[in-house]
C-alpha cells in the first residue's frame, strides 16, 4: 500500500496541535482557566507542584507529599462543569473537587481539603468517575454500581469529564458514558479543585496529570437525561428522586408507619418488640433471642427478580439479617426461613468465628458463601451502613456493602446445590430456589436499626 508521507505527517501535527492547545469556549460556558497562568486558582494542603504550558495545568507529584489540591478562588453553587484530563502513568491518582471546603486546622495543622470528589482512576480498579468524599466520608459511589462505566476512562490520552451539581444531585460522566449519581443532604456550594493525590513509593514521583479545556456554565441549567438501570446513591432518608422513580423504584418503608410490613408469624404488625422512629424502623433488643420479642417481619408483597437496597445500623455484638425469597412454607419455631444477607458485628458476635471460611459474617450469604469485604469498606457501629442484594431474571444473585459487591453466586446452580448439601438448610428440598417470596427482617434479639429500604423489580 502506497503511504502518503506528508498527509501522515500533517496528520501527526493535527494531533499535536490538539493535545497541546484549548478548545473553544462552548456556548454559555466560562473559562476557569486562561490557559496560560495560575490567575483565579491557589494550591491548598500538600506539596505537589502545579505549572502551565501551552494550555495545560500539569500537576506533579512530589515524595512524601499528602495531597495537593489547586482551587478555584472563588466558590459554585449549581454548575456544569467540563474539562480534559490526562494521567502520565497508572500509579498517578487524581480526581476533580466540587462544591469543597478547606479546613486549614486540619492534618495537625497541614491543611485539609474535604467535599465530593470525581475520582480520576487510571489504576486497574477503574473507578474513575465515581465519587468520592474527600477527608470526611469516604467513597460515596464506588463505580462497582455502575461497572459499565469502569472502562470508560481510557489511559494515555485525554479524557472529556463532564461534572452536573443542580440542586442536591452529583453526576458525572467520562467521554460521555454516564457513571455516577448522587443525591446529597450536604454542600450547596464551594470551590472546584484540581487533585495530584500523595505518595509514599519513589516509583510514583515526579508522575504527571494534566488538565486543560476547564469550562464551567453557572446560569440556564438544564440536566442531562441520565440513562436508565443506573443505580443512584441517595443520602437523603426514605426519599425518591424522580430518576428512581422514573426507574421503577419503590420505597418498602415510608419512614413513618409500618405500612407494607406484617409479622412472619400473623397477618399483623408485631404489637411488641419492633419500633417506628425517626425515620426508621428498629428491632428492639432481647438479650440476644432468636425471633423471642416481636419476631421477623416480612413485606406484604412477594418478590422474584429485584434490586434491593437498604441501610442498617448496629449495635454492638448486634445480630439481624435480610432475608429473601421467604415463603414460610418452612415450619420452624424460630426465625422463618430464607436467603439470608448476614447482618452482624463481626468483632464481638459469636456467629462470625461459625460456620465454614467466614460463611456467618457481615454481607455474607448466611452459612453458605462469605462476604470478601475490605476492613475500610465496612461503617463502625453505631454508623449507617448500606447493603444491596439484586436477584436477575436468570438467578445470579450479587451482595453489595457500602458500594463494593462481596459476593456472587446463581441460585440452582450445581454449585449452589453444592453448598447447600453441606449447610444447615440441607434439611429443606430447593432451599432458596422458590420463584418468589417475601422481604424479612430479622428479629434476633438485638437493637438494629432499619431504613432507605427500596427495591426495584426487574424483567
Amino acid at each position: 500500500m502506497k503511504v502518503n508521507f506528508k498527509s501522515l505527517l500533517l496528520l501527526v501535527a493535527v494531533v499535536l496541535i490538539t493535545e497541546s492547545t484549548s478548545a473553544q469556549t462552548k456556548a454559555g460556558y466560562t473559562n476557569l482557566f486562561d490557559g496560560k497562568t495560575l490567575n483565579g486558582w491557589k494550591r491548598l494542603a500538600g506539596k505537589a507542584e502545579y505549572t502551565t504550558a501551552n494550555g495545560v495545568i500539569t500537576g506533579t507529584a512530589v515524595l512524601n507529599s499528602g495531597n495537593t489540591f489547586l482551587v478555584t478562588e472563588k466558590e459554585y453553587g449549581d454548575f456544569i462543569l467540563e474539562l480534559d484530563a490526562k494521567t502520565e502513568s497508572d500509579l498517578t491518582n487524581s480526581g476533580i473537587q466540587v462544591r469543597s471546603h478547606y479546613d486549614p486546622a486540619g492534618h495537625a495543622g497541614k491543611g485539609l481539603v474535604y467535599g465530593r470528589q470525581c475520582e480520576i482512576d487510571p489504576s486497574d480498579r477503574k473507578w474513575t468517575g465515581g465519587i468520592y468524599d474527600e477527608g470526611r466520608r469516604d467513597w460515596l459511589y464506588p463505580l462497582e454500581l455502575n461497572a459499565k462505566a469502569k472502562s470508560a476512562w481510557k489511559n494515555g490520552r485525554y479524557n472529556h469529564i463532564k461534572i452536573e451539581c443542580i440542586g442536591n444531585t452529583t453526576k458525572t460522566w467520562i467521554n460521555g458514558v454516564a457513571a455516577a449519581f448522587v443525591v446529597d443532604t450536604i454542600d450547596n456550594s464551594g470551590f472546584i479543585g484540581l487533585q495530584v493525590h500523595g505518595i509514599d513509593k519513589p516509583e510514583q514521583a515526579g508522575k504527571k496529570v494534566f488538565f486543560k479545556n476547564i469550562q464551567i456554565k453557572t446560569t440556564n441549567l438544564k440536566p442531562q437525561p441520565f440513562p436508565g438501570n443506573i443505580y443512584v446513591v441517595n443520602l437523603q432518608p426514605n426519599s425518591l428522586s424522580a430518576y428512581e422513580k422514573q426507574d421503577g423504584w419503590k420505597l418498602l418503608f415510608d419512614g413513618k408507619t409500618s405500612s407494607g410490613w406484617r409479622s412472619a408469624n400473623t397477618m399483623s404488625f408485631p404489637e411488641k418488640g419492633w419500633e417506628v422512629k425517626d425515620g426508621m424502623i428498629s428491632v428492639l433488643g432481647a438479650n440476644g433471642g432468636e425471633a423471642a420479642n416481636g419476631g421477623d417481619i416480612i413485606t406484604t408483597d412477594e418478590y422474584s427478580a429485584f434490586d434491593l437496597s437498604f441501610d442498617f445500623k448496629m449495635s454492638r455484638g448486634a445480630n439481624s439479617g435480610v432475608k429473601y425469597f421467604v415463603t414460610l412454607s418452612e415450619k420452624t419455631t424460630g426465625s422463618a426461613i430464607g436467603l439470608e444477607y448476614q447482618v452482624l458485628d463481626d468483632a464481638v458476635h459469636p456467629d462470625a468465628k461459625l460456620g465454614r471460611d467466614g460463611d456467618r459474617t457481615l454481607a455474607s450469604l448466611y452459612d453458605l458463601i462469605p462476604a470478601d469485604k475490605q476492613a475500610r469498606f465496612v461503617h463502625p457501629i453505631g454508623a449507617w451502613n448500606t447493603g444491596r442484594i439484586v436477584v436477575y431474571p436468570n438467578n445470579h444473585v450479587e451482595h453489595y456493602l457500602n458500594g463494593i459487591k462481596v459476593l456472587e453466586y446463581d441460585r440452582g446452580s450445581p454449585e449452589y446445590r453444592k453448598l447447600v448439601a453441606i449447610s444447615k438448610y440441607k434439611v429443606w428440598k430447593s432451599f432458596g430456589e422458590a420463584k418468589k417470596g417475601h422481604i424479612l427482617l430479622q428479629d434476633h434479639g438485638f437493637d438494629v436499626s432499619y431504613r432507605n429500604i427500596k427495591i426495584r423489580p426487574l424483567n
